[in-house]
């Protein structure tokens, strides 16, 4: 691989991605995606859409998934600093139900490759944060589904600052948790 690094997750699928950094005087330059590189390190997706946010501080989103048209995502951080977490949605899967999350941030400009089938969100950390990811299949309206971010039966151990104020969507405060989607999916029966 020439241009990044690779590293494996505890859960299958998941994969953390450092690029090289090219810097002297005038700055740096990265090279943020290149299929060859990424084939190699087995993600050979065929990424179809870019998507940008920007939030300021204590904004939690997600944790969203998609129901008929899952996406494999990339995701990086171009200004500031988030936590993000992918929630493992693949049945038959000995890792199901169960989070992982990663910091990303400006300064470590880490990736982090989300297959198809997890739940996905971030916290955002630094007082603003623009957040980046490619997707493997396009936006398909009404095809979102979500957990809460707080399930007791996920348990993520999210990052809260004492000050931090949470801030939400209106539509991410009404999630279920992973027994509803257990329940809503028929699994474990």
């Amino acid at each position: 691989m020439g241009q990044i690094t690779v590293e494996t997750c505890e859960i299958e699928g998941l994969k953390i991605i450092t690029p090289q950094v090219h810097g002297d005087a005038r700055g740096y330059f990265i090279e943020t995606y290149q299929y060859n590189d990424f084939k190699e390190a087995g993600i050979p997706q065929i990424f179809v859409q870019d998507n940008q946010s920007a939030s300021k501080r204590g904004v939690i989103r997600g944790l969203h998934f998609q129901k008929q048209f899952p996406q494999d995502k990339l995701v990086r951080v171009i200004r500031g600093e988030v936590f993000d977490v992918a929630v493992d949605l693949r049945e038959g899967s000995k890792t199901f139900g169960k989070w992982f999350g990663v910091v990303l941030s400006e300064e470590n400009k880490k990736q982090f490759f989300v297959p198809k089938n997890f739940a996905h969100g971030f916290l955002v950390l630094s007082d603003y944060a623009e957040f980046c990811y490619k997707c493997s299949d396009f936006y398909h309206p009404g095809d979102e589904g979500g957990l809460a971010y707080n399930d007791p039966d996920i348990g993520i151990d999210w990052p809260i600052a004492e000050d931090m104020e949470l801030i939400f969507s209106d539509r991410d405060t009404k999630w279920g948790g992973i027994a509803e989607y257990k329940k809503e999916h028929g699994i474990g029966r």
